[in-house]
């Protein structure tokens, strides 16, 4: 049987639809919903056995018992599937190299007779192709540019205004507050300049800043 693997069961108790869809790019095709006539005499069952109780509510249970069994098979549910995929097959391909179930409108061939990913479209992959080579140059040359020839390695880069505690990305001054962003901590003692802003005594010597 077709589909047997692509396909979702919607039915419930009123009535059938099944839903199938595509292996390689996941849309997917409903059958019409079909109500269950059978079902439909049978719930007026179930109302007269909650009225008159006695052998109508046996017989409304066996009802329940039969809707229990339906759920997981039944001869009217295997005929509804047979007939939802009578209905929804001019909308898919089984592909011979690989065996699934494509939908013709988006992932079929149709000059090789399989499905795209056995036989891609010629434009199609030489546009990917082509797509995929120039990532890789831009790359390439990304890599073969020197970013850092005007960057000044030799200071601490600072991502913080120490005045204002703005946000900054580099440079000698602050774009807020034109504060310096490289404050220099001379110690008094020993010259030391490593200290940071806000420091008390330095690292240094110990002296008192």
């Amino acid at each position: 049987m077709p589909f047997t693997d692509n396909y979702r069961d919607l039915s419930n108790s009123e009535g059938y639809q099944f839903e199938f869809h595509c292996e390689r790019c996941g849309n997917g095709y409903r059958s019409a919903y079909v109500r269950d006539k059978v079902e439909m005499g049978r719930g007026l069952l179930r109302s007269v056995g909650s009225l008159f109780g006695g052998a109508a509510e046996n017989l409304s249970r066996s009802v329940e018992q039969w809707r229990y069994d339906r759920a997981t098979n039944s001869p009217a549910k295997d005929r509804a599937l047979t007939d939802a995929v009578a209905e929804v097959s001019p909308q898919f391909r089984q592909c011979r190299g690989c065996g699934q179930w494509m939908c013709a409108a988006m992932c079929w061939n149709d000059d090789i007779g399989q499905c795209l990913s056995c036989s891609p479209a010629v434009a199609e992959e030489m546009s990917r192709a082509q797509a995929s080579a120039q990532r890789e140059q831009i790359w390439d040359k990304a890599r073969n540019t020197d970013w850092t020839e005007n960057l000044d390695l030799g200071t601490r880069t600072k991502v913080e205004c120490p005045s204002c505690k703005a946000k900054v990305d580099g440079g000698k001054f602050c774009s807020s507050c034109g504060g310096q962003l490289a404050i220099e901590v001379r110690c008094g003692g020993c010259g030391s300049t490593t200290n940071r802003p806000g420091a008390v005594f330095c690292s240094d010597c110990g002296k008192q800043l």
